[in-house]
């Protein structure tokens, strides 16, 4: 976990985001949690799920770690326990919201391109059973990061703050750890989504096809077709979804490429002069803001859910409506 910039631009960014990310995805926890949305239990799970995961990441991240170094620099989670347990809740957090979307992205491809298996895996059973999986080994594979740090100085016999060890960089073990780290968050998500993004997208194209061809040899011409039109939904909420996680992590992953393929090291200063400080500092505000972006995903391609939405929306102000009259 690197240093909490404090920059002027910083300083407005992540209280704003916060501001927004964090309702954002309470809102969304409780119009899932509500399951009046129209999607079956087992989808309603895996959304649930990252809804929450999302809001962990908002919470350890930017709260506990960006906002609380900007406006509190001296507290409890400055010490380096503190930070290093800080820094294990983030990663946790970051991990199992990275691995339910390929959870979810693997479901949906079993549910369209595997009938046969599809009534005994996509269900609400083992998605309760995949979700906990997932957030386990999430916790359990960062564990090690407690170890990583050590104190940047120390008074009073208190050690404070959080520095990458010199030997994280040269140890064959940390090494190792920090490729398996990599490769595991984002890097083997990456090449999965897109892997049953494109199996998935080429089923739904024959299966239109062949559905298409059917039904105007049937009728002598085209009708709407419900079926299609929910494959249709289901990919569009899929695409979407998987490919915001693609943008929003793209320049991270090219930011942890260069470090290791050029030997450096993770910045830990704050000169926007810096061409590796504001690439590394990109990759770090779009991976948060990928946080975020499922509310709006779901509003924009689920009419129950804005319908919701709407219904969430006017419920405080038929209140306050109500309390003037």
């Amino acid at each position: 976990m690197h240093a909490p910039v404090t920059g002027p631009v910083f300083a407005i960014y992540y209280p704003i985001f916060a501001a927004i990310a964090v309702p954002a995805n309470l809102v969304a926890i409780v119009i899932l949690f509500r399951g009046r949305c129209g999607l079956s239990r087992c989808i309603t799970q895996y959304l649930l799920s990252m809804a929450v995961t999302d809001l962990l990441v908002v919470v350890t991240a930017v709260i506990f770690n960006r906002i609380r170094g900007i406006y509190f620099p001296v507290t409890f989670l400055t010490t380096t326990p503190g930070c290093s347990t800080s820094a294990i809740l983030t990663y946790a957090a970051r991990d199992s919201s990275v691995w339910l979307t390929v959870a979810f992205t693997f479901d949906r491809c079993v549910a369209i391109c595997c009938r046969k298996l599809k009534t005994k895996y996509c269900t609400e059973k083992t998605a309760v059973l995949i979700i906990g999986t997932v957030c386990m080994l999430s916790c359990a594979k960062n564990v090690p990061c407690y170890f990583i740090y050590e104190p940047l100085f120390m008074i009073n016999n208190v050690p404070w703050y959080c520095s990458m060890k010199p030997i994280f960089y040269t140890s064959v073990g940390w090494a190792a750890f920090d490729w398996l780290d990599r490769i595991l968050t984002p890097c083997v998500p990456f090449v999965l989504i897109l892997l049953l993004n494109a199996l998935t997208i080429r089923h739904i194209l024959a299966a239109s096809k062949a559905r298409r061809r059917l039904r105007a040899h049937r009728n002598g011409e085209f009708h709407s077709d419900p079926e299609m039109e929910s494959r249709k939904k289901s990919i569009v909420l899929l695409l979407s979804i998987s490919g915001s996680f693609i943008l929003f992590w793209m320049t991270y992953v090219i930011n942890l490429l260069y470090v290791r393929f050029t030997k450096g090291n993770y910045f830990a200063g704050s000169d926007f002069n810096d061409p590796r400080f504001i690439l590394q500092e990109s990759g770090y505000m779009l991976q948060l803001l990928s946080c975020c972006t499922n509310t709006c995903i779901y509003a924009g391609t689920q009419s129950k859910f804005r319908e919701e939405l709407k219904n969430a929306v006017k419920y405080p102000l038929a209140l306050i409506t109500k309390f003037i009259k």
